[in-house]
């Protein structure tokens, strides 16, 4: 399993909540780091978590994958924020 999808599960974090997560990742990668902030996840938890979001984009298409999302729009996403830079 996805070590960010495990870690949200391991937080309770329900099977919608982490599909909505990954499909914001998908539009709006920085919406969703507020979201992930949102879940209540303990501190200790959160920050390795949001290190394993922010510096491994293989993870985030293996879990966008799992989930059966579509990873072309995290592409585009990407795309996106790197012309606003």
């Amino acid at each position: 399993m996805n070590p960010i999808i495990q870690t949200l599960k391991e937080q309770n974090i329900s099977d919608f909540k982490i599909a909505e997560l990954f499909q914001t990742l998908t539009e709006n990668p920085l919406a969703a780091m507020a979201t992930i902030q949102s879940l209540g996840i303990p501190e200790e938890k959160l920050k390795p978590l949001m290190m394993m979001v922010m510096t491994n984009p293989a993870l985030i298409k293996q879990a966008v994958e799992e989930l059966g999302l579509d990873f072309s729009k995290v592409e585009a996403a990407k795309a996106t924020l790197q012309e606003k830079q």
